[in-house]
């Protein structure tokens, strides 16, 4: 379970290994306040929605899922990408609607990228990978956690370095865009050191 849980975070980065979520990535990490709310608002999403789609995904979608109504025959596969959404959809609503009572600074700051957590494609490729590489329960609660950690830890790193840069002397050309995206690749190739290293 460490060893899933580093490498969540760092070589399996979605954000920066398989460049996941990169339209709110590039566009909220421009102050390192919004973006660590949004990075702790996405780790809850995602640690809840991972695990939850995984209880669907065997409970409901899988063959033989429906044995136990005499059913054993039915397969809903085909439905995952709806009822993942659907799930993501309902998380994201409860969050925004907690946010805006209690931190509505936060929710103001937030603004149009917390309902469009919804459609985040990284929230969505944290559930369909859990699919895919077969994670049982304990493995994708573990997986939702960091899955989230590290696309935030990410997007704190990024914000932070942005705001460094909007002191720094660059060229006319580079400037926005440009060191965002230059950033962000020796960003993805720091990480890329993390393949291979494992804790003790």
């Amino acid at each position: 379970m460490i060893d899933l849980f580093q490498r969540s975070i760092f070589e399996q980065n979605l954000a920066l290994v398989y460049f996941l979520g990169m339209c709110t990535f590039l566009a909220i990490s421009r102050k390192l306040e919004t973006a660590i709310g949004l990075g702790l608002a996405l780790i809850v999403v995602q640690a809840i929605t991972v695990p939850a789609n995984h209880l669907i995904q065997v409970w409901l979608l899988n063959e033989g899922a429906w044995a136990w109504a005499g059913l054993p025959e039915v397969e809903l596969t085909f439905l995952r990408f709806i009822v993942f959404i659907g799930l993501i959809a309902a998380v994201v609503q409860i969050i925004e609607m907690v946010l805006d009572r209690h931190f509505p600074a936060l929710h103001g700051a937030l603004g149009i990228f917390l309902p469009l957590l919804a459609v985040q494609c990284v929230i969505l490729g944290g559930s369909l990978f859990m699919v895919e590489r077969r994670y049982d329960f304990a493995e994708s609660v573990v997986y939702g956690l960091s899955g989230g950690i590290g696309w935030a830890l990410a997007l704190v790193a990024f914000a932070a370095i942005r705001e460094r840069l909007a002191y720094a002397d660059m060229p006319a050309g580079l400037q926005g865009l440009g060191s965002a995206f230059i950033v962000t690749g020796l960003m993805s190739m720091g990480f890329s050191a993390f393949v291979g290293v494992r804790l003790p």
